[in-house]
């Protein structure tokens, strides 16, 4: 990572105030990396405000009609897998390719995913997630890596440079479920898949017209240094990409030839298994085959601290696309002041509450001065937060069991303890990273922040897969109770948190 602002291209200078704070007061390369990712959040919340309610949806209305617990292990695995795939996404940047040849790549795959989704072919839909999912993890990470690449080591504009960004990625999500949602649950799903595919398109054009602005961010491998390093890296790649393609070829073979039958269940929990021993692997690698210096083994601690924090608040947040999709669509009154709206636009309120009040806690931040909570302590109260918004959904899920529909504004509240409690944890632990992260691994440690939604996504979608066998009560007190119980064991350890995090602040 580069530890100082890259000049323009342009023969701007570091020294030129116009350039350095072009973007609200940021470098001016901010700006195409705050509208790429708004466009690629645009075609992915624009596609799973969709997703398990066109798998539900009956085939006369041009659904899957999916049961639900098929449905949401589908769910689940397509959503670990987008961020499970952010872990060699990081790697191929830091050692093969740059991150900003992974986000073009990724930018590419992602929308073709999109556009095979829009074909009116069921049979094609597995492949469509399947292209999709390897495009967001290389985008995902190395986008967010060559944010902090922006800024000089020591810049107090960090924080506040990723919550603007972070606002970028709330207004895809704010736009995508109205314009995707309404047309595919009013006119037609596929055509919703293709509204997505065209937002990706405009942000790679977007990208390539930006490029200019972004100096040296992003442009080189900083893993492997030595020729030695690049081709033990190439070797690496070579023998990943091998034993990847042979595992692909028997898992469609095998099936085809009536070998082996799986149903989705089946392969959610054998996902399961391998998403738990891959984390188990990668951090055991992490600590073992790393030279690490006293100071950076102790700032992984706190990364794997954060990582395991972040499981139990996304756990519970990501339920917006399964369990609550489902909620919004079966048990709530999709109407206010007297218009009739889709499910699917409740998947809008959280990114409409991130850009209000976005503002409000990077300003609240920088006015707290010395007093400012600490990155693991912001850590605790978001999760406090998430599991309030559940505690609160008690009361409505107590009062569907006779076929009642509630008012929306629960679902509203509710976003809004979540959202305050992501405001808590996700841009503050984005900008967490990239100060952790040694250098030489900025980009896969970037991967190993969307390994924990990986894992939480997987959770949210087999929760989401018991909507239908388990009490609503009952499932929303469960997430409620791991929610708040991991929230007071992260305030426990915070203050130990803090001193391993050194001068990072």
């Amino acid at each position: 990572m580069s530890n100082s602002i890259p000049a323009p291209a342009n023969g701007g200078s570091l020294g030129n105030p116009k350039w350095d704070t072009w973007f609200f007061g940021h470098p001016r390369g901010l700006s195409t990396l705050f509208f790429t990712e708004m466009w690629e959040r645009f075609s992915y919340y624009g596609m799973r405000a969709l997703l398990i309610l066109f798998m539900v949806a009956s085939r006369e209305s041009g659904g899957m009609g999916l049961d639900v617990a098929t449905a949401g292990a589908i769910y689940g695995i397509y959503t670990a897998s987008v961020y499970l795939l952010s872990l060699p996404g990081g790697w191929i940047a830091d050692n093969l390719i740059g991150q900003r040849k992974a986000v073009v790549l990724g930018g590419i795959l992602i929308a073709l995913g999109h556009f095979v989704l829009f074909l009116p072919t069921q049979d094609l839909f597995y492949w469509g997630l399947l292209i999709i999912a390897p495009g967001v993890g290389l985008l995902k990470p190395n986008i967010s890596a060559m944010v902090g690449q922006l800024y000089r080591k020591g810049d107090n504009r960090r924080d506040a440079g990723f919550s603007l960004y972070y606002i970028g990625i709330n207004v895809g999500a704010l736009l995508a479920p109205i314009a995707c949602g309404y047309v595919g649950q009013m006119i037609d799903w596929h055509w919703g898949f293709l509204i997505a595919g065209v937002g990706m398109t405009l942000g790679l054009i977007q990208f390539w017209l930006g490029t200019s602005y972004l100096g040296q961010a992003g442009i080189n491998p900083g893993g492997a240094v030595t020729p030695e390093e690049k081709e033990r890296a190439q070797r690496t790649a070579r023998t990943g990409g091998l034993i990847t393609a042979a595992v692909v070829a028997v898992l469609v073979a095998l099936p085809l030839t009536g070998m082996l039958t799986l149903n989705a269940q089946q392969l959610a929990d054998s996902f399961g298994v391998v998403l738990l021993i891959t984390t188990l692997a990668f951090f055991a690698w992490l600590f073992g085959a790393g030279n690490w210096t006293r100071d950076e083994r102790n700032k992984l601690i706190v990364v794997t601290i954060f990582f395991v924090a972040v499981i139990f608040f996304w756990s519970a947040f990501e339920q917006a696309g399964s369990t609550l999709n489902l909620f919004a669509e079966r048990n709530t009154r999709n109407e206010a002041f007297g218009m009739a709206f889709p499910a699917s636009w409740f998947q809008s309120v959280n990114a409409l509450f991130i850009i209000a009040l976005a503002p409000v806690f990077a300003w609240l931040w920088v006015r707290l001065g010395p007093k400012e909570p600490s990155s693991p302590t912001k850590f605790a109260v978001g999760l406090f937060l998430v599991g309030a918004g559940f505690a609160l959904m008690l009361i409505p899920a107590n009062m569907t069991g006779d076929g009642t529909l509630v008012s929306p504004w629960w679902l509203v509240v509710m976003y809004f303890f979540h959202t305050t409690g992501e405001l808590c944890i996700s841009p503050v632990g984005l900008s967490a990273m990239t100060k952790l992260a040694p250098e030489r691994v900025s980009g896969l440690i970037m991967g190993v922040w969307f390994l924990g939604p990986a894992i939480a996504n997987y959770v949210s979608g087999r929760l989401g897969g018991l909507y239908e066998s388990m009490p609503l009560p009952q499932l929303f007190g469960l997430v409620t109770a791991f929610s708040i119980g991991s929230a007071v064991v992260m305030a426990l350890v915070a203050p130990w948190a803090k001193r391993l995090m050194g001068e990072v602040k």
